[in-house]
């Protein structure tokens, strides 16, 4: 039984694998590790949990650090990898003479991968310079330790509360012995350019051992805890929490109230079946099976709850932090989750519609989170931390995230308030006008511009304020996210506005240049940049260039098409710049860094990075659904197949869109903008399955299942010659959203060219 209701969930009653005994035991999580980012990799976590326990073997920076899996030295294991947030890493360690003086700044340890176990919800690791074990585990606020040191020397956990620790600092760190194995403290994470203001974590500690004595090093302000002499085997519960060590105190007494560390682990496991077990698959390899739950474990990762057991949540969008409260419901619960998130930029072609198909629940909870934050702050947010806004990326990329779980029906209550607030945002004085970490000013986004002339100039007049100044992206993301509100301007009878914004929605035109072929930017007198290339990376474009951007027109493809001659025009260029991608794999190198590299950078179309990856869909738009299947085929095959610490999604895999996006793929459904229409739309591609079933979710959807059975499926069967749903013939290429949650089996017979 799938249990949606409650927060741990049962394991899936059918094991579809050949080789594993559930979803969990599919994943890979080292997929990609060797590119790792602070909130990439994730081993001791459950899904969205406020804990993210893992080791650390890089410490330097956001990009770059974390777990890497190059790196064989382990420096701490550390409880908080989120976006622009980390925090409380501790070490164990055995002391003798030889060391008692300098392991508060020498404490480091080689392992070996061989001696390595990782799986959702678990990490083992051994520990060569002391000869020490560790195994962690936890729930969602509590991290659960198991130690076991040599039979020489002290045991002791080092408690690292002062250091660099991924993207900021870890400051003014305190720990206070509260009983004979029980401890408290807190500490602060330094500012950063992204979230600008300090934020503050607490912790409680418990021990299933004596603590017998507690040092500080008055150099490193690093602590020691020494335990018991006579048990080398430890346990350690670690919450916490960001409003109190109360708070904390209230995680731990509610989610670990036991020692019983392998019934966590198992729980953990359970949990991670839920999850994973609503998609179940059938056919294809092995690797493809467990590529398909690595990803789909991805797609769940990153974005992290910041609210208490209880409800409370930091708020650190005024003046001064205030401790803010969840409502709750009749049984005294929080009515959801508060959230740390990356931005929602890319999330129309991703979770948009993985979440809103397979975790309506998780994409409700989102919801109220980001309206919470605009009650709190007066602006719905594109990707908060710490309580606060980041301003991180550019526009108002929450807008078809919100809009797209109201059209699905998974938001119904409070519309008008919710449309009032989006609005805000695509208005002057709102989040669209800011360009990425413009915290201070308004006039990076070149918005003003935008409403006047109808395009953002390259470069903004008045110079340099944020990120991502890139005019003819500016333009084409502020387009496509006012035709997005537009749909529910009209959903709520808003003519004014539905007619303003559908106009607004236009602008994407006067980017493009007809007398070469392509999205262009120009200056705010209306000229052409000069000596353009299509294919030069980043010259008035977000993290792509012309050619990929060019089919950033999600909401009107039809238009974009005919700017450039006809449909058959459109399938022609399109079709050019995928045979020239595949060339150089349909990515920009193997990671994001790579971007810039000479070669790579001039990909005509980029799925390692969110501003293009529609595109292998754009063909069904172009009544071209064979090149879709075709494509999008290929795409899967180079892009998101394997399993490697080397590869994985050769990009910027930003908090679960890569991963959300490789499944999507290889299940043939996607969104062209985003499921922001009235009744969304499924676009059908070739799925990699022989059968695909989704579980719909009860409380939101009147189906049970929705199923994708594909005959005659292989490598080089990848056309759909046939479709019927439910043994009618299906008409056309794509399938309603209101259709798809009664339920029922989508029948695709395949074949070759």
């Amino acid at each position: 039984m799938m249990c949606y209701s409650c927060k741990t969930e049962q394991a899936p009653s059918q094991n579809l694998s050949p080789n594993a005994t559930s979803a969990v035991d599919l994943v890979y999580p080292h997929l990609d590790s060797e590119n790792s980012r602070w909130f990439f990799f994730s081993s001791a976590s459950r899904p969205f949990g406020m804990v993210n326990l893992s080791p650390d073997t890089e410490l330097k920076g956001a990009w770059g650090s974390g777990y890497r899996y190059k790196t064989d030295t382990i420096k701490g294991f550390s409880h908080v990898h989120g976006w622009q947030i980390s925090g409380l890493s501790v070490m164990p360690v055995s002391i003798t003479p030889e060391n008692k003086t300098t392991i508060y700044k020498d404490f480091y340890s080689k392992f070996n991968h061989d001696a390595e176990k990782v799986s959702p919800g678990y990490h083992y690791v051994e520990m060569e310079r002391q000869g020490i074990t560790a195994e962690l585990t936890s729930t969602k606020r509590v991290g659960f330790h198991k130690y076991s040191f040599p039979k020489n020397g002290s045991p002791a956990i080092l408690f690292n509360l002062n250091t660099l620790l991924g993207p900021n600092g870890n400051v003014n760190g305190t720990l206070e012995k509260i009983g004979n194995k029980t401890l408290s403290g807190e500490l602060e994470m330094t500012p950063t350019h992204r979230r600008p203001k300090p934020f503050k974590l607490f912790f409680k500690i418990e021990l299933d051992s004596e603590i017998s004595a507690i040092a500080q090093d008055p150099d490193t302000g690093n602590y020691l805890v020494f335990t018991d002499e006579n048990n080398r085997n430890v346990l350690m519960k670690a919450a916490i929490s960001y409003t109190s060590t109360a708070n904390a105190t209230t995680n731990m007494d509610s989610e670990l109230n036991h020692w019983d560390f392998q019934k966590v682990v198992d729980d953990s496991k359970a949990e991670w079946n839920g999850f994973l077990g609503r998609i179940k698959i059938e056919g294809g390899s092995e690797t493809q099976q467990r590529r398909f739950y690595t990803d789909l474990w991805h797609a769940l990762q990153g974005r992290r709850v910041i609210s208490d057991f209880n409800g409370a949540y930091p708020d650190n969008t005024g003046d001064n932090l205030r401790i803010g409260q969840i409502p709750l419901d009749a049984s005294g619960k929080p009515k959801f989750n508060h959230y740390n998130s990356d931005s929602f930029w890319g999330a129309q072609w991703t979770i948009n519609t993985l979440w809103g198909l397979a975790y309506p629940d998780i994409m409700e909870d989102f919801v109220h989170s980001l309206i919470q934050y605009y009650k709190d702050g007066g602006l719905v947010p594109r990707g908060p931390s710490g309580g606060n806004y980041t301003y991180v990326m550019t526009g108002a990329s929450s807008t078809p995230f919100i809009v797209s779980a109201i059209q699905k029906g998974i938001i119904k209550e409070d519309l008008e308030a919710i449309y009032q607030a989006l609005k805000k945002n695509h208005m002057p004085g709102g989040i669209m006008e800011k360009a990425g970490y413009e915290h201070k000013t308004a006039l990076g986004g070149g918005f003003k511009y935008y409403l006047k002339d109808g395009y953002v100039p390259y470069p903004i007049p008045e110079g340099k304020f944020g990120g991502h100044q890139d005019g003819a992206s500016l333009t084409l993301e502020y387009a496509y996210q006012d035709w997005t509100l537009a749909q529910l301007a009209e959903k709520l009878g808003h003519k004014d506005d539905y007619d303003m914004l559908m106009l607004r929605s236009k602008n994407y035109k006067n980017v493009f240049d007809k007398a070469v072929g392509w999205m262009r930017p120009k200056d705010v007198d209306g000229v052409w940049f000069k000596n353009y290339d299509p294919y030069e990376h980043e010259h008035g474009f977000i993290e792509s260039n012309g050619a990929q951007s060019t089919w950033f027109v999600p909401h009107d493809i039809g238009g974009l098409a005919e700017l450039m001659g006809g449909k058959e025009k459109a399938v022609e260029k399109l079709n050019e710049q995928f045979e020239t991608a595949e060339k150089l794999g349909f990515a920009a190198g193997n990671s994001h860094a790579q971007e810039l590299h000479p070669e790579y950078r001039r990909v005509p179309i980029n799925y390692g990075n969110q501003p293009s990856i529609q595109t292998a869909f754009v063909f069904n738009k172009l009544d071209r659904p064979d090149l879709t299947q075709y494509w999008s085929r290929k795409v899967v095959g180079k892009v998101f197949s394997g399993l490697s610490p080397a590869t994985g999604y050769n990009g910027d895999e930003d908090q679960g869109l890569m991963g959300s996006l490789a499944v999507l793929m290889k299940m043939g459904l996607f969104q062209m903008n985003g499921g922001t229409e009235n009744d969304p739309v499924y676009e059908l591609g070739s799925p990699l399955f022989d059968r695909i079933e989704i579980s719909l979710h009860p409380d939101y959807y009147s189906g049970k299942t929705f199923s994708i059975k594909s005959k005659n499926n292989g490598q080089d069967q990848w056309s759909i010659k046939n479709a019927s749903l439910d043994n009618e013939v299906l008409n056309g290429f794509s399938v309603k959203h209101s259709r798809v949650v009664k339920g029922g089996e989508l029948e695709l017979e395949l074949g070759g060219e």
